[in-house]
């Protein structure tokens, strides 16, 4: 049974723009928890799961098996500096991260680099969106 989100998580996922058929990527996506309602929220959308841990996304398989089976969500083990879109993928409507050190500005170097990589995993237009706002804000992808 998926453990119910956090407050914190929950009031996070209410803030993002989601509406059936975005295709959203989610940085540090951990066990998978936001990605499981996001996925659910955006119907025949596509969520991607992407974190630097092997634990976390082995967590995320195992509790996400559902969405996975069904094609709705995928995981990759990358750090957000290391992130391109595979040959066949499609851009990101939008990107959101929560406690990720290359985007909330504890690893500016990384970041800068991470910035980079999500101009181009974005569509024109796309947004990212960090903790650290009401309860996110917009980070712009401008250079």
């Amino acid at each position: 049974m998926a453990s119910p989100l956090s407050r914190r998580l929950a009031a996070i996922v209410d803030a993002l723009p989601l509406r059936p058929g975005l295709r959203v990527l989610e940085i540090g996506c951990g066990p998978g928890a936001a990605l499981r309602e996001v996925a659910r929220r955006i119907g025949h959308g596509h969520a991607c799961g992407i974190d630097r841990s092997a634990a976390a996304i082995r967590q995320a398989r195992a509790a996400l098996a559902g969405e996975l089976a069904a094609g709705r969500v995928s995981l990759r083990q990358v750090a957000i500096e290391d992130f391109v879109l595979a040959a066949d993928e499609a851009p990101y409507d939008l990107a959101f991260a929560v406690r990720v050190g290359a985007l909330d500005g504890r690893h500016p170097r990384a970041g800068r680099i991470a910035l980079q990589r999500l101009r181009t995993a974005l569509v024109p237009g796309g947004r990212l969106y960090v903790d650290g706002g009401e309860p996110l804000r917009v980070v712009s992808l401008e250079e």
